[in-house]
């Protein structure tokens, strides 16, 4: 892990850009004041759309967590921002945008071509990130995720067993084969769907959080679409990781 470039925010949160090989990330860690101790960590999942373009987003998730004494970290999906393109997923890409402008459904090939090869890619990567951020002597565990991609969020709760927790979020296409997975998750979750998101599929969202197998799985639906996720259900997301995580 090379860190790049480093700055104090307004709330005292030091805000690190880093490269691990050839992914880029951000990490985010309590100001002095909150830091006399390392910090449990949350892995901030998010949408293929580039860390540029969600960078206001993360940012003030990664500070509210900051806040409540947590470090948060991020990196660049494959695919993402500068990383390379591949050739199947902006196929993918392009069928799903004529499928839903021309008013048809989302077949399971293109879910499966969209996300399956996401989350392959993606998953390893934040293992990887893991690794690395574990050896900072300010971050000490334990870990969340909280975000999207949730199939990604799905992948990492069965197979990373350093991650104690997460805060997931429906706002994707899922495909058959998470199901599968989904009933090997055994951590607590908290997801959160917004009932009237444009891009989601609400029944398969529902049939996903059926299918996990934790004892401890809070679904939280709330009105309004994708990106209208009310302040409400953000502090009840902190609330669960201070309990799972402290």
């Amino acid at each position: 892990m090379h860190f790049t470039s480093e700055q104090r925010l307004d709330d005292g949160v030091l805000e690190r850009e880093f490269t691990l090989g050839e992914i880029p990330g951000i990490l985010w860690t309590p100001g002095s004041a909150s830091a006399s101790a390392p910090a449990p960590l949350i892995l901030l999942g998010h949408p293929p759309l580039g860390l540029q373009k969600m960078y206001s987003r993360l940012a003030g998730r990664a500070r509210h967590a900051a806040a409540d004494g947590f470090a948060a970290a991020t990196i660049e999906l494959p695919g993402s921002g500068d990383r390379p393109r591949w050739a199947a997923a902006e196929q993918a890409r392009a069928d799903l945008r004529r499928a839903m402008e021309a008013g048809e459904p989302v077949g399971d090939e293109i879910v499966d071509a969209l996300v399956l090869p996401l989350v392959e890619r993606a998953v390893p990567e934040w293992q990887a990130a893991l690794d690395a951020l574990l050896t900072l002597p300010e971050i000490g565990g334990p870990v969340g995720y909280s975000g999207g991609v949730i199939s990604i969020g799905t992948r990492l709760a069965v197979v990373e067993p350093r991650i104690s927790a997460a805060v997931l979020f429906a706002g994707s296409f899922v495909p058959r084969a998470m199901f599968e997975e989904a009933r090997q998750v055994t951590i607590p979750l908290h997801v959160l769907l917004q009932w009237d998101d444009e891009g989601n599929e609400r029944q398969a969202a529902l049939d996903l959080f059926d299918a996990f197998g934790s004892q401890e799985k809070t679904l939280h639906a709330n009105m309004g679409g994708h990106t209208g996720v009310p302040q409400f259900a953000g502090e009840a997301a902190a609330q669960f990781f201070t309990r799972h995580l402290k």
